[in-house]
């Protein structure tokens, strides 16, 4: 016991104390250390793998059949960095307009050739000097051949309408899986859910209802931001939009499930918030939201396809920039599906009241 006067020891001073009760508040509360320790390492370990130190890319480039192109195309597969292909004229703009191609080489009469490219796309005009390069070399550089650029500055080609529909794929992911997983938690944590119990609903009747419900609200969300890329910025929209809807609803009710699936056991809304943050991160880094998926290597990339936002997002690119229709994308479907079906039922299998 410390005599009245007496100077106190340092432990017991008012500002110690406080302090290390921060301290335990910090290192007690889940959610405070994912934010603060994993996330920056988790972001910095997946952007680390997407723009890691690697050999320069090679470029694809279109080589259009018109006058001597087979001699041209012949000397640009000598340049390993080009991923030459030879196009007819009928589909060259659509392929350098969904970005199949960074650049097109035209060869035209008395020995020029024509470049078309977007010189807003870094890509493209990297591919135009190494293309360039090779024919002037070819040509032994002191009779070089006259060039004619051409700007093609396609919507959809864009790195807006590349970032569009990622946006869409991530807004549907957050709002579907923080909607539903939230509510389920919150209601468990005020005790709702025990008065549930004794009335002839089932789990699966309370779960599907969340993800009903969420499909009232999905038009609201597709149609502001589509319309907001489209009206703004002319983001193009190739595709049905009927295609796109069935897309984002089946995107939506996926997330739901895997929504519901993490809101099964968690009695408070902290556990169930650090869970959604684990389960959301690695498709906010890999599946291709702000940059292309293919960054990451190639022994990744099963794990990545199999991820329902990469699914969605390619599946929303592909309508709105390529055209693409329902039929056209088996795979983004079956994912999604298989995500909706096998959350869903592990949700009601694993669900509880209390």
């Amino acid at each position: 016991m410390v005599e009245k006067g007496a100077p106190r020891p340092w432990r017991d001073r008012a500002i110690v104390q406080l302090t290390l009760a921060r301290y335990r508040e910090f290192y007690r509360e889940p959610e405070a250390m994912f934010w603060t320790f994993i996330f920056p390492l988790l972001m910095a370990a997946g952007l680390g793998l997407a723009f890691r130190s690697k050999p320069p890319e090679v470029a694809k480039i279109g080589v259009v059949r018109t006058g001597s192109y087979a001699a041209v195309a012949a000397g640009l597969r000598a340049e390993t960095l080009l991923d030459v292909r030879e196009v007819d004229d009928s589909v060259a703009s659509r392929l350098l307009r969904t970005g199949k191609v960074a650049l097109l080489v035209v060869p035209s009469g008395e020995a020029r050739i024509e470049y078309r490219f977007d010189d807003t796309r870094p890509e493209a005009v990297a591919a135009r000097r190494v293309v360039d390069d090779v024919l002037q070399r070819s040509a032994g550089r002191r009779d070089p051949v006259p060039v004619i650029n051409a700007f093609v500055r396609e919507r959809g080609s864009r790195y807006i309408d590349f970032l569009i529909p990622g946006l869409l794929g991530m807004n549907l992911m957050a709002s579907s899986m923080w909607g539903i997983g939230f509510s389920v938690v919150d209601q468990r944590r005020k005790k709702l859910l025990r008065r549930f119990v004794a009335t002839p609903m089932s789990r699966a009747e309370y779960l599907a209802s969340f993800v009903l419900a969420r499909l009232t609200l999905l038009v609201v969300e597709i149609g502001f931001l589509v319309s907001f890329g489209v009206l703004a910025f002319g983001v193009p929209l190739r595709g049905s939009i009927v295609g796109l809807v069935a897309l984002c609803l089946l995107g939506s009710m996926a997330f739901g499930g895997l929504g519901l699936l993490i809101a099964a056991r968690p009695r408070t809304v902290e556990a169930a918030s650090g869970l959604m943050n684990v389960t959301m991160l690695p498709m906010w880094v890999f599946s291709g939201v702000f940059f292309s998926s293919g960054n990451f290597p190639d022994a990744m990339q099963p794990f990545i396809k199999a991820l329902p936002l990469t699914a969605l997002n390619d599946g929303l690119r592909a309508i709105m920039l390529e055209g693409a229709g329902v039929t056209q994308l088996p795979l983004a479907f079956g994912v999604l599906s298989a995500w909706l079906v096998i959350c869903f039922a592990l949700a009601v299998k694993i669900f509880r009241w209390k």
